[in-house]
């Protein structure tokens, strides 16, 4: 699907920051995260959508297969709108 537009960590300069940076920049740029970060990333998000809204997370379980996690976020994707994801967090396999 080439018209969902997502960036890895590497293109948003990401990748070396820690989480509430992450979610800091995905914020800005109006992005709903995608992450495999279970350990921290869930109790970050917590703390940071006190202060400020977020575009929402999705944390994908390490142990899915990544075809079901490319099926399940272009459903995401293609069955719901960017607002619908405000300040939420969802686990990938739904």
């Amino acid at each position: 699907m080439p018209e969902i537009d997502i960036r890895t960590a590497f293109e948003a300069g990401s990748a070396s920051l820690e989480d509430p940076e992450v979610l800091g920049i995905a914020s800005e740029s109006g992005r709903i995260l995608v992450s495999q970060d279970r350990r921290t990333m869930p109790g970050h998000f917590a703390r940071y959508i006190n202060g400020a809204p977020s575009p929402g997370i999705v944390l994908i379980r390490e142990a899915t297969p990544i075809l079901t996690a490319i099926e399940e976020l272009v459903l995401i994707w293609s069955a719901s709108e960017a607002d619908e994801w405000v300040n939420r967090l969802v686990w990938i396999p739904l």
